[in-house]
């Protein structure tokens, strides 16, 4: 089980499942949302995510029609997104206690970055979604 949680520690999470691809999103929303260059998420079944802590304390906002952003109220950590009822969501990286077991697979919305943003890796760049998706 892996757990993780916010910067002030109020909202606290654990995910029922391993976790290893992390994807590196580039658009402008998740640079807005993110507040950096890119976001770097995990897709997790929506299923095996478990609010532990701080159910008082996470705020979402609608960042589009269909989709939510999901933070801590307090200190304004980003925790993960989500499209309604999709079966996956998009736990931020950074928001997970230990994060060795993940391995970063592409950048998606590589054609959305500023001009100041270099992507230095040989990762795959996809111009939109990864594919599948």
């Amino acid at each position: 089980m892996l757990t993780g949680g916010c910067l002030c520690g109020a909202v606290r999470y654990a995910v029922t499942v391993a976790l290893q691809d992390v994807y590196f999103c580039h658009c402008a929303q998740c640079r807005k949302a993110q507040g950096s260059a890119f976001a770097a998420s995990v897709p997790t079944p929506r299923a095996a995510f478990r609010l532990l802590e701080g159910e008082a304390q996470i705020k979402s906002f609608r960042a589009s029609p269909h989709k939510r952003r999901w933070f801590c109220g307090e200190c304004g950590s980003p925790i993960y997104s989500e499209v309604d009822e999709a079966p996956m969501l998009r736990l931020r990286a950074g928001s997970l206690d230990n994060s060795s077991t993940l391995t970063p697979v592409a950048h998606i919305f590589a054609d959305a970055r500023p001009a100041w943003d270099k992507i230095l890796d040989e990762l795959p760049r996809y111009p939109g979604r990864e594919p599948g998706r």
